[in-house]
């Protein structure tokens, strides 16, 4: 089975992202090589260079777990976080 990938190409996209990891990075090179979003990060996955995207709210805040929430609302009734998780 044909490789995907040359050499040079893959030394490519490792050097283009690691300059800039981001994912308009990963869009300019799948449009570059002719190849889907997801196969270049698959690649870039493979290789060990790819950094998964951190989720923000739509403020640029980070997220508020239910974890979180769990333990603020155990803290509020003053009961066990654990209680809350398994009634």
């Amino acid at each position: 089975m044909p490789a995907n990938y040359t050499q040079e190409q893959v030394n490519h996209m490792i050097t283009a992202y690691q300059a800039n990891p981001n994912r308009d990075t990963v869009d300019m090179l799948a449009d570059e090589l002719d190849k889907s979003v997801k196969s270049i990060i698959g690649k870039l996955s493979r290789e060990g260079v790819y950094q998964k995207q951190v989720y923000k709210t739509k403020t640029g805040e980070m997220p508020v777990t239910k974890e979180q929430l769990i333990l603020g609302l155990a803290v509020l009734l003053e009961m066990n976080s654990t209680r809350l998780i398994y009634t």
